[in-house]
């Protein structure tokens, strides 16, 4: 099966999940390398000042090369995907390619390891809240523990 793994990139669970749902033998979309030699997309990269763009700003950001490709490559993996797992806490861009992936109709799996804000329309995915119950998703979606 084919994952992407939607979070934040201040989350610091976000690569140990990535790692586990490999190892289990899952094709893992990671934002943060999502290819050879790619770092994946940052703000960052358009201009050093990006936290204090104005609506303007960050409109105009939007279609610079930097951002069509960042987005190209998020939204060509999260179309291909047949699973999406929000690692939780997340940011708005996650919670986008959450619901965009339910709505495509695609697995989902909420990765909640420490308390958070409750939110309604988690109602639609499976909450896992340790380690082992990711691993028995992960199992029971075609992937394969290995003790």
């Amino acid at each position: 099966m084919e994952i992407y793994v939607a979070s934040s990139w201040r989350n610091i669970l976000q690569p140990a999940i990535v790692t586990a749902l490999r190892l289990t033998g899952h094709k893992v979309y990671d934002f943060r390398n999502p290819a050879e030699g790619d770092n994946g997309f940052a703000w960052s990269e358009i201009s050093p000042d990006w936290e204090q763009w104005s609506p303007v700003e960050y409109r105009d950001a939007l279609q610079t090369d930097i951002a069509k490709r960042g987005y190209q490559s998020d939204i060509e993996a999260l179309k291909r995907c047949d699973s999406c797992v929000l690692v939780l806490p997340s940011g708005r861009s996650a919670s986008w390619e959450f619901g965009y992936a339910i709505g495509q109709g695609k697995k989902s799996a909420v990765v909640m390891l420490k308390s958070c804000e409750p939110e309604l329309m988690y109602r639609e995915a499976e909450i896992l809240t340790t380690m082992d119950e990711l691993f028995d998703w992960s199992e029971a979606n075609g992937g394969k523990v290995v003790a």
